[in-house]
């Protein structure tokens, strides 16, 4: 059972969320978020709450009401103030930079890893941070750990992308004799 689903969840000023024929809809100052939701949790909005009960008492009813809880809370977060994350490009040699409406990486290959920047996102590189920000925390995150991918960090010397507050354990390298 749920908890974070018990409880209305409260809009805030400025903000509007409608529901119809299976698609939540968030509108808030910083633009309109929409997901498709499935027939398992009936959602209603009424006097600025949004309330979420199971339509059946199955498995598949329980599993979706928290989750559906919690991407409505996304959504209504994301429209107020957007998501952001955070990733160094550490390594000598290793930089990042936005040419057009690409992320190019320098991170030790023989060439340049171009990556499309996604249109409703907006990603910044300044000495070796990237900066990615957005709405929508699925498609915020998504990019980031995209990015990361491309040169994960190392354990030796650190090497690689890694988001700003990860922590990277540290290997012992050889040892003289």
């Amino acid at each position: 059972m749920s908890r974070i689903a018990n409880k209305p969840i409260t809009l805030p000023p400025k903000t509007e969320a409608s529901f119809a024929a299976g698609v939540m809809t968030v509108k808030g100052p910083l633009g309109t978020l929409t997901k498709l939701m499935k027939p398992a949790i009936s959602i209603v909005v009424d006097n600025g709450a949004v309330t979420l009960t199971q339509a059946h008492d199955n498995l598949q009813a329980k599993a979706l009401w928290g989750t559906y809880a919690s991407h409505i809370k996304n959504m209504i977060a994301g429209v107020n103030k957007p998501y952001e994350k955070k990733l160094i490009v550490e390594g000598i040699g290793f930089k990042a930079d936005i040419k057009g409406k690409d992320l190019v990486l320098a991170v030790g290959f023989s060439h340049l890893v171009n990556i499309p920047i996604p249109a409703d996102l907006k990603v910044a590189s300044e000495k070796n941070v990237i900066t990615i920000s957005g709405i929508d925390c699925e498609k915020v995150g998504q990019f980031a750990a995209q990015v990361r991918a491309v040169k994960k960090p190392e354990p030796y010397l650190g090497k690689g992308i890694r988001y700003s507050d990860e922590v990277i354990r540290r290997k012992q390298g050889k040892k003289a004799a």
